[in-house]
């Protein structure tokens, strides 16, 4: 008996202290992601000086500091970004390992982060992740828009859209539909100036460029004799989308835009597709996230939610896709 129970006494010291290496990596976790002790003890319902002690005991167990402690912030170290890239991974594996034991895949639970460039996530991201929401009331998100491609490990995101192609290979890739690099024009202009019939007459034009697609000022696109590009001068160059797609609508002249960017303006009127017969090949949309043995309930979850209805809503975008619609059912009336 005496064996024995010195053989428990040492399996529960053993498992304590692995479950406290755990809570470790959970506070390390949460102070990186608030960016101070206070916000993470809020988050964990703990308190301010416990986790300060979790986050010393840790550095001073590795040797290795892992924060920049300021007055006014806390700043990973170069150390910190990358363990915490590695502690991400091991609790998101622990939590789905667990789930899927427990049978709580079923219900998905958990904070999922997602995130989208600025235009696209305001046009197609708030009714689904509305809709997801409402379908899975276990889980809670934040979605982050940025004009930027996000590393999804360093800053804790779980699933990207994404527009073009993927040159990461450790990223999972779902593909949801495809957007095209287009021309558009306001009606107002192409009736003062007429509208280009081959891509040399967009040389006549008064050309705003949205830099971000045309940064050399040259419009590269598919014609009859295969990829050809026409080098053009622009009038104004600028490099935000929505000034470059208002400057259009009043006018000013033919600009370049991604085509979900301006299907509102074209269903609405305020601007008119040019030379759509000569643009570059599509661009794909896909749904990204990290690579894991192990692929969280909620990620699953929300991929297999989103990934339908963003395509539908990008086939809607499409340029003449109201126009399309709106001449079947006029037909189907008269029918």
């Amino acid at each position: 008996m005496k064996e024995y129970a010195i053989l428990t006494r040492d399996y529960s010291t053993y498992w304590n202290y692995r479950m406290d290496r755990f809570h470790e990596l959970k506070v390390f976790v949460a102070v990186a992601e608030t960016g101070g002790f206070a916000k993470a003890a809020a988050r964990l319902g703990s308190s301010p000086p416990a986790v300060t002690r979790v986050v010393a005991a840790l550095e001073q167990r590795l040797g290795v500091e892992f924060f920049a402690r300021t007055t006014r912030r806390v700043r990973l170290t170069e150390a910190g970004k990358l363990f915490l890239e590695r502690a991400r991974g091991l609790l998101a594996d622990l939590e789905t390992a667990e789930s899927e034991v427990t049978g709580e895949n079923l219900l998905p639970t958990g904070h999922l982060s997602v995130t989208a460039s600025v235009t696209l996530g305001r046009t197609i991201l708030p009714p689904i992740v509305a809709g997801f929401l409402n379908a899975h009331s276990r889980i809670t998100a934040k979605a982050l828009l940025l004009d930027r491609i996000v590393n999804l490990i360093e800053e804790g995101i779980d699933v990207a859209v994404r527009i073009g192609d993927l040159p990461d290979s450790t990223l999972i890739a779902r593909h949801v539909g495809d957007v095209r690099r287009i021309l558009v024009a306001s009606p107002g202009y192409l009736a003062k100036r007429g509208a280009p019939k081959t891509a040399a007459e967009l040389k006549l034009h008064s050309i705003i460029a949205f830099t971000a697609l045309m940064p050399n000022g040259e419009w590269a696109y598919v014609g009859e004799k295969g990829a050809q590009r026409v080098a053009l001068q622009p009038r104004f160059e600028i490099n935000d989308a929505t000034a470059a797609i208002a400057a259009a609508e009043a006018g000013n002249g033919i600009t370049n835009a991604l085509s979900y960017m301006v299907a509102k303006s074209i269903r609405e009127g305020r601007l008119a597709p040019v030379l759509l017969n000569l643009c570059p090949p599509p661009v794909p949309v896909q749904l990204v996230y990290p690579e894991s043995r192990l692929v969280a309930p909620k990620v699953r979850a929300f991929i297999d939610y989103a990934a339908p209805r963003i395509r539908a809503a990008l086939e809607q975008l499409k340029p003449g896709a109201n126009a399309a619609r709106g001449k079947s059912s006029r037909q189907a009336s008269t029918g």
